[in-house]
């Protein structure tokens, strides 16, 4: 049977072939595991992992997670990406305090229903940490069944995947879920990889249809096609008195709760002059050219998220005098000591690497 021979063959390479190192693994504190599974959620283990081991550094268990300060956290979090997974963190860590004790729920549906936390990372939970029967469907199980199965359903449809979550609940070894789970999310990552996948040294090549049919690097299948939108992030550098002017990102949009320079986003590439530059500031933020002491511009380094193209400029005014426009509760001025101490995208913690390398 497919079935056994998939599960039997998985497991052994597991067991014997499986060198992949990561600190959470056979690990059965689900504090530990959901946190680990919170910080892989759309990010590589290469980047993931430093920050696991810095957030257990400093809290080491749910409880000192959830008492410590969102601007902390969001702190450590900073450079990691899609934020709202470290809201949900904390919302969740607060949650399970006040009502279950710090104790996680060790149900299936109850651990569904916390927030952040979808099928996967349940699943994940409950087979690693309880035993449960839940088989992980990932981008790399996806993958590895996909391939196995030759089937070119799309991973992303309705119908693909009630057939992969199907075929993946079929192959679950049902009285060690949690070693098969990680072998097989493991087994995707190492062996039957996105590109150039090791076919030579694999267990199941002989059986595996995609090999045999010569459909390897046609499989998976995806229904939708992501199209990358390009923005334009214009930043306004104002300082004062050895001082810089921050704003937090308060809109539900890229980096929410983040801090950021003044910003102007502009539909396209503005190509910036000084006449331009003072044009702008003038008419948006009655700043005129007596108010001003020096500019200076540079283009930004783009950054590239999951959908999105981050492109820009920053452009460094110093200052004679606070403008009226800047009086506004939303913005403060920060020195050097204290802009450290608070979390800024990577799109603008390049640009202050770079300017303090010059």
């Amino acid at each position: 049977m497919k079935k056994l021979f998939f599960t039997e063959k998985l497991l052994d390479w597991h067991r014997s072939g499986n060198l992949r190192e990561m600190p959470w693994k056979g690990i059965k504190d689900p504090y530990k595991v959901w946190l680990s599974e919170i910080i892989l959620q759309q990010t590589r283990v290469e980047q993931g992992l430093p920050y696991y081991e810095k957030f257990i550094k400093k809290y080491p268990d749910i409880f000192s997670l959830a008492k410590d300060k969102d601007a902390s956290v969001m702190k450590l979090w900073e450079g990691l990406g899609y934020y709202s997974r470290c809201r949900n963190l904390l919302h969740t860590a607060r949650y399970i305090v006040q009502h279950h004790n710090g104790v996680f729920p060790q149900n299936y549906d109850e651990l569904l229903h916390l927030k952040g936390i979808g099928s996967y990372t349940a699943s994940a939970i409950a087979s690693f940490c309880f035993n449960l029967p839940y088989a992980v469907l990932d981008g790399n199980v996806f993958r590895v069944l996909s391939r196995f199965g030759g089937i070119d359903i799309a991973t992303d449809s309705t119908e693909g995947k009630k057939v992969f979550t199907k075929m993946a609940f079929t192959f679950l070894d049902k009285t060690n879920p949690g070693a098969y789970n990680q072998a097989i999310m493991d087994f995707g990552a190492t062996i039957c990889k996105p590109a150039a996948p090791s076919c030579a040294s694999c267990p199941m090549q002989h059986k595996c249809k995609a090999y045999l049919q010569g459909k390897v690097n046609l499989l998976p299948v995806k229904e939708k096609v992501i199209l990358n939108k390009v923005r334009w992030f214009n930043y306004f550098i104002f300082s004062l008195n050895n001082k810089q002017l921050v704003q937090q990102r308060v809109i539900k949009d890229i980096w929410q709760d983040l801090n950021e320079y003044f910003l102007i986003e502009t539909g396209s590439n503005m190509h910036w002059t000084h006449e331009s530059i003072m044009q702008i500031i003038k008419s948006q933020l009655n700043i005129h050219s007596s108010d001003i002491k020096g500019v200076k511009f540079s283009a930004a380094a783009p950054q590239k998220l999951t959908h999105q193209l981050i492109k820009g400029w920053f452009i460094e005014i110093e200052l004679k005098k606070c403008p009226a426009y800047f009086k506004n509760k939303k913005f403060i001025w920060l020195s050097s000591t204290q802009m450290n101490k608070k979390a800024f995208p990577k799109f603008i913690n390049q640009y202050q690497e770079n300017d303090a390398q010059k």
